[in-house]
């Protein structure tokens, strides 16, 4: 568990939930930045708002409401309200969510989420057993419930991705600019001395980079490192390795930047995948004692409610989504 004082993130994997990354948080003044993720975003709200710009404008997340972004889809986070907010998320991988819609709904394309804010307390809850079943090492519940919930949210809120518009001159200019960077990583040229090698001007690039990709390059940069330090750090790399490898200046200035996308700092994000690979090291803790330990309620929570559900106990039969399997006893 990463954080200090009223602030507590979890960011993990479960094996047996392959190419979904795992999320329980409570944040006050974290502010994440402009970033993107290559898996999707679920994230269920329990207590207090999340702000995110998405799509040009802010959008706020409450209780009982979810905050869905596609993958690569540049997005920022911030506390709505003064005391923050309480969540936990679920990043499953394109690949995943695309076999859950072929299976269980009638999108025929790239699946993706048509709005940025959904609410919706079952599907919140759905998420937090989850993440509870991941905790208690329940495979089948974790998995089922996980096609569950992911199948509902396109049912209720899914549609294809646009397709990819025929690359303009901008746009091709772009894509140049974002292999050297890539292949440049660690040592990256100037824009000026980017722009140059490309045949354009400085403020021409910028503006097609921006087009294209939704942030500056030197944006981009960092979220395009952090996500190489992450594979890094899966693959065993020490964070200061890491840190050198994909062109921060030390250890720190990872730190910083990993923390400000990621959620947690690299040491403790390496501790958790080291933690699936490595059951002596097996630190879990179930959702309830997390909450009780980590997580004093706020003035924002719903009374009524629990956020994360004391027990995998099957819903209503409206509940579930039709032709979905029923939940498995726990």
């Amino acid at each position: 568990m990463a954080g200090t004082g009223q602030e507590r993130a979890r960011h993990w994997q479960y094996a047996e939930l392959p190419g979904v990354d795992l999320l329980r948080a409570r944040y006050v003044r974290k502010t994440f930045v402009r970033h993107t993720h290559e898996n999707f975003v679920i994230a269920a709200i329990s207590d207090g708002v999340e702000v995110f710009h998405h799509g040009g404008a802010d959008q706020y997340a409450g209780p009982g409401s979810l905050a869905l972004v596609n993958p690569d889809t540049p997005h920022t986070g911030r506390a709505g309200v003064p005391e923050g907010w309480r969540y936990g998320a679920v990043y499953p991988s394109p690949e995943l969510v695309a076999e859950i819609a072929a299976e269980s709904t009638g999108i025929r394309g790239a699946p993706g989420f048509t709005d940025p804010v959904l609410d919706d307390p079952y599907a919140v809850n759905l998420v937090h057993q989850v993440l509870r079943a991941a905790d208690e090492g329940n495979a089948l519940a974790a998995d089922t419930l996980l096609r569950v919930a992911v199948t509902r949210l396109l049912r209720l809120n899914g549609g294809v991705l646009p397709r990819r518009a025929p690359r303009t001159a901008g746009a091709r200019l772009a894509a140049r600019a974002r292999a050297v960077l890539e292949e440049r990583m660690a040592e990256p040229p100037t824009l000026e001395r980017l722009a140059a090698e490309l045949g354009t001007s400085p403020f021409a690039l910028l503006r097609a980079f921006r087009d294209a990709y939704g942030m500056p390059p030197h944006t981009w940069l960092t979220d395009a490192r952090v996500r190489q330090a992450r594979r890094l750090l899966d693959a065993g790399s020490a964070p200061a390795e890491a840190a050198l490898a994909v062109g921060f200046t030390d250890q720190p200035h990872l730190n910083r930047h990993f923390t400000r996308i990621v959620g947690v700092p690299p040491g403790a994000y390496q501790r958790e995948r080291k933690n699936v690979q490595d059951p002596g090291g097996d630190l879990r803790l179930t959702s309830g004692a997390w909450q009780n330990r980590q997580l004093p309620q706020t003035p924002a929570a719903r009374p009524t409610e629990s956020p994360t559900p004391p027990s995998y106990e099957a819903p209503s039969e409206s509940g579930w989504p039709s032709d979905c399997p029923a939940s498995p006893s726990g």
